[in-house]
């Protein structure tokens, strides 16, 4: 029983201890604040992209998107419109996800070009996808 208990603490602490470096782990910007185009895919399928146009303007778009982002808890890590990159972290756990964007003017709106990426794990249960749809797919077209 005792080595049980041992063991249960062990794994409980290992547990607390990951769950706290999510959150403190530093961030280099130079590192997430990516080309969303050009960026490679991540060698783990925990990510997701869009490439979409909208009738709205880029500081239109760029508005839109900033507020859903800011609703949900995402902060600008780098850059500025029209390229930057937010963090914004899942809801259970805090895992740090990367989002970079990249908003181009073109006849008639704006292509919005999007790159949401998990930091940490193997999958994302879909959380990236998610993401980009609510902050992207509720855009006009």
């Amino acid at each position: 029983m005792t080595v049980f208990l041992v063991f249960l603490a062990a794994l409980l602490l290992t547990f607390a201890g990951f769950a706290l470096w999510v959150r403190i782990a530093p961030t280099d910007p130079g590192v997430w604040h990516v080309e969303p185009a050009s960026a490679p895919d991540p060698s783990t399928p925990n990510f997701a992209r869009v490439d979409r146009m909208t009738s709205l303007s880029p500081d239109e778009t760029a508005a839109a998107i900033t507020a859903q982002a800011q609703a949900e808890g995402a902060r600008i890590l780098a850059g500025d419109w029209p390229h930057v990159t937010f963090i914004a972290r899942t809801r259970l756990m805090a895992y740090p996800d990367f989002v970079s964007i990249r908003l181009n003017a073109v006849d008639g709106g704006t292509q919005v070009i999007a790159f949401s990426r998990s930091r940490f794990g193997y999958g994302d249960a879909g959380v990236n996808r998610a993401r980009l749809r609510r902050w992207i797919g509720r855009l006009p077209q």
